[in-house]
């Protein structure tokens, strides 16, 4: 039997079917593309003020005994950086290592002290991280009161410095954990410290060593101060060749950036059968600048979608069996990579094994190729 349905019903039903439409649409929008709060835009004016960073590895030193004796950071090296162009300075602390190790706090404040003092007087921006943690899936429930306990005493320490010049990093690369426990954990931290200090900027990375691909699968946190981190060292087998602590997986040396057939070496027989194997037969593809883009692409399109501010705070790569030229070309990649992605970002380090200088940090100890690869002038 055929059935007539008469105009009027049609037009009727159309009607009510964009009028529905109409009032699920902006709801959808709104959900997705939430209005940044005034504090959600103050973080990213902030995340944009720390580019053009550097991590000084020295509070973290656990195997140096002396390092409460030395003096890293003086008047000469925020010279050289104001020269080089450098905005801000990541400071990694061990704040567990100096707890376990029953070192007084006050005997690392008087040193995180000269730190403030010379970023204020030379006016770059400074980045306190909890480095060296020892939180994991086992013992949270009691780790995690030492990790606020450190960063309470911290937030009192720095209550009258400039929220705009002073940033607390909440904890350096998280382990492979459940990322619950560590987001459950960081909430926890965050709680904590807002009860003392309500403006500070916060800066928060995902589990699995702040990874790009476990951030991309979490949800921001409620915190409308907070800038979201990752660290970003591909190609790994570049980056961290012949780094005796990452184990056999790159044990390949002599990998040359960006992946030149000719100069390709073969593997290590150590290599073979660890992760580090496909990475070495990936490298003919993985070894580039446009690879770079499209992986830092994927937690961008994340902070895109949240509309949160998201910064790197550690790229870079270790020097002791990288060629000089490779190192140069690898850091101009990823310094543009991250530019072009509009990341704001950290290099890591001043003067260690992924320093940019040869030798002692100076700029007649900066090869030419680096001076370029930073953009170095010598007009700043």
């Amino acid at each position: 039997m055929k059935i007539i349905i008469p105009n009027k019903l049609i037009t009727h039903a159309v009607c009510l079917v964009i009028a529905i439409l109409i009032a699920i649409v902006p709801t959808t929008r709104a959900k997705n593309n939430p209005n940044p709060s005034p504090q959600r835009l103050l973080a990213f004016k902030r995340a944009k003020s720390l580019d053009n960073g550097i991590s000084v590895s020295w509070l973290e030193q656990t195997w140096n005994k002396e390092m409460l004796n030395e003096d890293k950071l003086t008047n000469a090296d925020f010279e050289l950086l104001k020269t080089l162009g450098f905005k801000s300075i990541r400071l990694p602390v061990a704040f567990s290592y100096f707890e376990a190790k029953n070192i007084p706090l006050e005997s690392v404040f008087n040193r995180i002290d000269k730190v403030v003092k010379l970023c204020h007087l030379y006016q770059i921006k400074l980045i306190i991280d909890y480095h060296y943690g020892e939180l994991n899936d086992n013992n949270y429930l009691t780790e995690t009161p030492h990790i606020i306990n450190s960063w309470l005493a911290v937030a009192k320490r720095y209550i009258n410095q400039s929220p705009n010049d002073l940033f607390f990093e909440l904890y350096n690369e998280p382990p492979p954990m459940n990322p619950q426990i560590w987001k459950d954990a960081a909430y926890n931290i965050v709680t904590a410290l807002r009860k003392v200090d309500k403006k500070r900027t916060l800066i928060v990375g995902a589990s699995n060593f702040n990874s790009i691909y476990e951030l991309s699968r979490t949800e921001r946190m409620a915190d409308e101060n907070i800038i979201y981190t990752v660290h970003f060292y591909e190609p790994f087998l570049f980056t961290h060749q012949g780094a005796t602590w990452v184990g056999d997986q790159v044990a390949t040396t002599g990998v040359p950036f960006p992946y030149n057939a000719e100069k390709f070496p073969a593997i290590n027989p150590k290599a073979k059968g660890t992760w580090g194997e496909t990475n070495y037969y990936q490298y003919r593809t993985d070894g580039n600048e446009q690879s770079m883009v499209d992986k830092l692409l994927i937690v961008k399109k994340w902070a895109d979608k949240y509309e949160v501010p998201l910064i790197c705070t550690e790229y870079g790569s270790y020097k002791k069996y990288a060629d000089q030229d490779s190192r140069c070309r690898y850091t101009k990649a990823i310094r543009r990579s991250l530019k072009k992605l509009n990341i704001p970002a950290i290099m890591w380090e001043y003067d260690n094994n992924f320093s940019i200088f040869n030798g002692k940090p100076s700029l007649a100890n900066l090869p030419d190729c680096m001076k370029d690869a930073i953009g170095y002038t010598g007009k700043n």
